[in-house]
């Protein structure tokens, strides 16, 4: 039992993780990254999509992006959507790919990036954080219950800590990380 509690909780844990990290691909750095658009929703005749699987991208160069798109009557939607976006990029159509050159980073929208990072990073932590008091609360019940021993009730609650702070460092690590990236010119 206490076993499935821990193993649940560290599936968990490692989802959000996953989610920290998906979150902080979208964050834009000064390289064009695909990963940028993973949350961006297009309306595709009337149902909001998102936009990777609309399109192929490609990276000719550092800052730029070429969208092309599989059907070209959703280009207008796409480039609105893109344009409509906080990215501060501005689309240019040609008829068969959207270009997309994105400008220079300030150091004010750097710490604006640096901000969101840290948002995003405190955001992962305390789902780890909330993953860890249900699992806790099921291990008390346990307890209560008389299902296992207060012995091991204790040991499955000290592996629970361990594993909090092995997830809560990876986030710290990764927020780190990005800050890093954003600071680099």
């Amino acid at each position: 039992m206490i076993d499935e509690t821990l193993f649940e909780a560290e599936e968990k844990m490692e989802k959000a993780v996953e989610v920290v990290k998906e979150d902080f691909a979208g964050i834009r750095t000064g390289r064009a990254n695909p990963a940028m658009f993973h949350k961006l929703l297009v309306d595709y005749y009337g149902a909001p999509t998102p936009l990777q699987q609309l399109a192929s991208f490609q990276t000719p160069e550092a800052r730029t992006l070429l969208i092309s798109p599989f059907d070209k009557g959703a280009m207008k939607n796409i480039e609105k959507a893109l344009r409509d976006s906080d990215f501060g990029a501005n689309p240019s159509n040609d008829g068969n790919v959207i270009r997309i050159v994105l400008p220079e980073l300030t150091q004010e929208r750097r710490k604006e990036y640096i901000k969101l990072a840290k948002h995003k990073g405190e955001e992962g932590k305390v789902a780890i954080r909330n993953v860890r008091r249900h699992a806790m609360h099921d291990l008390d019940k346990f307890i209560k219950d008389g299902e296992v021993g207060e012995d091991d009730g204790k040991r499955g609650e000290k592996e629970l800590d361990a594993l909090t702070k092995k997830y809560v460092d990876q986030v710290e690590d990764l927020t780190k990380r990005k800050e890093a990236e954003l600071l680099e010119v």
